[in-house]
């Protein structure tokens, strides 16, 4: 059977260095200070150690790379990161634990997803969407209604690289658990976590907008910004989310072939409307010609193909800010991947582990989050320059880059106890068309959410 995905302790970490928690904590205030570098954001310098450690316990600094994610997105929404929450932090970075949808905690893990050990190591699968479900089963010969068994007594008579070979080859998702590659990791941290790029364009202006429907408070930095959301799973629409929160008209574009599961949307929909588009049509050009940016966290060879790559977009639509996030980067432009499979394929998932052997994982899917409140930040603080600035700009990060900077960060020999915190000043409740629905509040002090929409329930329209 798959391990757990909340296996995450192992007796020794491998080390870039060792460092005891205010180390780890003086790490993310050196992170955070490096990102506020990197987007020009104000705000005072912030001492060392500025806080209470977040509770996701881990040996690599999870904690502090979720406070410097979060307290970025503060930074840029004009906001002291001294009011942060380490547990509501930790909440919603852990939202999938709290998320009842009509009093029900639905299933968040495919039983195709997980660790499994093969002949002579271990793979991490991904089958939380039913194609690569199909795709995992069609690699390995198995019945459409195979259960756990029979995948393990599959992959356990493969070796580690026909196993990956044979699930990828008929498009399911699947990773060899590696050791981590130091070497590989530094030259990763060489370039930004946030890498902006200027695209100098002849000057013109959006078309004219139309009066947004529902006017957000004026304290709100993006107030009448237009965002087109072309994301999906955690780390774009965690990006969107907070981009709407912050007073952006965030509309989510999905095609219509590829409904997203009911609780994943949910649990990440907060604000924004959701409709369903083919992206080859003009009429999604249209709504591009009026937003002033676009989240895009389709594969970047996906992009290409729909004619979505972010210079093309740049050149066509002058001033538009453009956010692309990818799990490999844009150097790996086929590869499909999610958070579980870069923390097994970098090292990540054997540095957490219980017991050297068994694979295990972090204390949430922290690449993924913090992914999102980093991008968000970088959009957030281009919209509130754009006025001062010619040409559109580009932002890219990736969940592999995310990651590096995770393994370049002080760890320690045993992740700490876990923390047991009330959760209950830390989520909100919402009727969406009937639904009882419960999701953690944002990480960001002093915002809420508004209600989510049902997936593809919206018009394709600002």
């Amino acid at each position: 059977m798959p391990a757990s995905t909340d296996d995450r302790r192992s007796p020794r970490a491998s080390a870039n260095g060792e460092s005891d928690e205010g180390g780890q904590r003086r790490a993310g205030v050196d992170l955070l200070a490096r990102v506020q570098r990197e987007l020009g954001l104000a705000g005072a310098e912030v001492a060392s150690p500025p806080h209470r450690a977040v509770p996701l316990p881990s040996r690599l600094a999870t904690a502090d790379l979720a406070w410097a994610s979060v307290s970025a997105a503060m930074l840029a929404a004009g906001r002291s990161p001294a009011s942060l929450d380490p547990e509501r932090i930790a909440t919603a970075y852990r939202s999938d634990r709290v998320l009842t949808i009509s009093g029900e905690a639905p299933p968040v893990w495919s039983v195709y997803s997980g660790f499994w050990r093969t002949s002579d190591g271990w793979i991490r699968t991904h089958g939380n969407y039913p194609h690569h479900a199909a795709g995992l089963r069609s690699g390995l010969r198995l019945r459409h209604d195979a259960a756990v068994d029979a995948v393990r007594d599959a992959l356990g008579e493969r070796t580690t690289t026909a196993a990956v070979a044979d699930i990828t080859t008929a498009g399911g998702l699947a990773v060899a658990v590696a050791a981590e590659e130091p070497a590989v990791d530094r030259a990763l941290r060489e370039h930004p976590l946030l890498e902006l790029v200027r695209i100098d364009t002849t000057p013109a202006s959006h078309a004219p907008r139309a009066t947004a429907a529902s006017t957000p408070p004026a304290s709100l930095p993006l107030q009448g910004m237009r965002v087109l959301d072309l994301t999906r799973v955690i780390a774009g629409p965690v990006c969107s989310r907070t981009l709407a929160m912050l007073g952006a008209d965030v509309l989510r574009i999905d095609p219509p072939h590829l409904p997203e599961p009911e609780w994943q949307h949910l649990d990440t929909g907060h604000g924004k409307r959701s409709a369903v588009l083919d992206a080859r049509t003009s009429r999604l050009q249209e709504l591009l010609a009026h937003a002033d940016a676009v989240v895009l966290g389709y594969r970047p060879a996906a992009l290409e193909r729909l004619g979505l790559q972010p210079e093309v977009l740049a050149r066509r639509y002058p001033r538009l800010v453009l956010a692309q996030l990818s799990a490999w980067g844009v150097e790996n432009p086929e590869r499909a991947g999610f958070d579980s499979l870069v923390q097994a394929a970098s090292g990540i998932s054997f540095i957490e582990s219980a017991d050297g052997d068994r694979p295990g994982a972090l204390p949430a899917q922290a690449l993924d989050h913090s992914a999102g409140y980093l991008l968000a930040a970088a959009v957030t603080a281009l919209l509130c320059r754009r006025p001062q600035e010619e040409g559109s700009r580009i932002v890219r990060t990736s969940l592999r880059r995310v990651a590096a900077e995770l393994l370049g960060m002080p760890r320690s020999g045993e992740p700490a106890a876990e923390v047991e915190f009330d959760t209950r000043p830390h989520v909100a409740r919402f009727d969406v068309d009937g639904t009882a629905l419960v999701t953690a509040r944002p990480a960001l002090a002093g915002f809420e959410y508004w209600a989510p929409h049902k997936w593809g329930s919206d018009q394709p329209t600002w």
